[in-house]
């Protein structure tokens, strides 16, 4: 949340020349509904089972760069679907930088109406043992968006160099 997984998914992409999703909004699509009514209606577990749905489809497709939502990863099936049949990169930045680029919008079901460095402290305790899972870390900081690309394609040459030898 807030480290700019669409936005630089969408370079990454054009970067390495594959279709890029993201799934928020595929989502969204499916549902006919933004990611914050889908919640406020249906509630955060029907949210997690339609975005495990939407994972395996576009994971049944052709390879492209997926920027995932950044709670996809709590649901186990999602979890290991990613692991087998995708390279994962975890973009990592510092909480006080996350929770600055959060307060820009109020979109965010999980934080609205909370202290956003308390919300993010609460969620990466329960998501970065997760995260820390990925086949790539990536520290993103504060850098810029393409910075953050050429660090991912710099990771990603590397694993696959590695994954050949």
């Amino acid at each position: 949340m807030g480290v700019g997984k669409s936005t630089v998914g969408r370079r990454l992409a054009q970067r390495l020349d594959l279709p890029f999703a993201d799934g928020d909004a595929e989502i969204e699509s499916a549902a006919g509904m933004n990611v914050a009514e889908i919640f406020a209606s249906l509630g955060e577990a029907e949210f997690r089972a339609g975005e495990a749905r939407v994972i395996r489809r576009l994971l049944d497709g052709p390879p492209m760069v997926l920027a995932t939502g950044g709670g996809a990863i709590l649901n186990a099936s999602t979890r290991e679907a990613l692991k087998s049949r995708a390279v994962t990169v975890w973009m990592r930045a510092d909480l006080g930088v996350v929770a600055q680029r959060v307060q820009r919008r109020d979109t965010r079901p999980l934080l609205r109406g909370r202290d956003p460095v308390k919300a993010l402290s609460e969620l990466a305790e329960a998501r970065y043992p997760l995260y820390a899972q990925a086949d790539i870390t990536v520290d993103v900081g504060a850098g810029s968006h393409a910075q953050a690309v050429d660090a991912i394609v710099s990771a990603l040459d590397r694993f696959t160099q590695d994954a050949s030898t």
